[in-house]
Formats: C-alpha cells, sequence, structure tokens
C-alpha cells in the first residue's frame, strides 16, 4: 500500500463519488480471476485493490469525524499492526 495513492483516491472520492471507486474493484477483482495472468500481473491487481480499499476505509474515518491526517495515521498504524503479527 502507498500511502500517496491511498490520499489521491480519498481526495477522487470527495471531488466524485464513491461509486466510481466501488466499480474499479469489482472489475479489479473480476479481472484477478483470469487464470491467464502470470504472477507479477495478479500481484499488481493485488497492489492495486489494496489501495483503492484503504481509501475507502480511509474516507469513511474522515466521514465519521476523523480529520484526513489522522484517518490516514490510524489506517496505516492498523496495516502496520497486521504486519508485524505475521
Amino acid at each position: 500500500m502507498r500511502l500517496p495513492i491511498i490520499k489521491q483516491l480519498v481526495h477522487f472520492i470527495e471531488e466524485k463519488d464513491e461509486d466510481f471507486i466501488l466499480e474499479t474493484i469489482e472489475t479489479l477483482e473480476e479481472l484477478s480471476m483470469n487464470e491467464s495472468l502470470k504472477d507479477h500481473e495478479i500481484d499488481v491487481v493485488g497492489e492495486l485493490l489494496s489501495n483503492l480499499y484503504g481509501a475507502i476505509e480511509v474516507r469513511e474515518k474522515i466521514n465519521s469525524g476523523f480529520s484526513e491526517r489522522e484517518a490516514l495515521n490510524d489506517f496505516m498504524q492498523r496495516v502496520l499492526k497486521s504486519i508485524d503479527k505475521n
């Protein structure tokens, strides 16, 4: 996950609509089921999906009253904690 990409996607959701992101997620998930994809292509799709889901989570936190900075920091702390558990 890349924080600058998540931040940009959060701004995109604010300017446009979350539905664009949800439809993109649906499309990428469908694409990821294609058996002809190579491992590195699957990795790229997975990275894109992680960033898209991250942006949705951050946006939900902002909508619940967090500042953008607090929402981004909280999200990244949760990600880092989940990585440390493995």
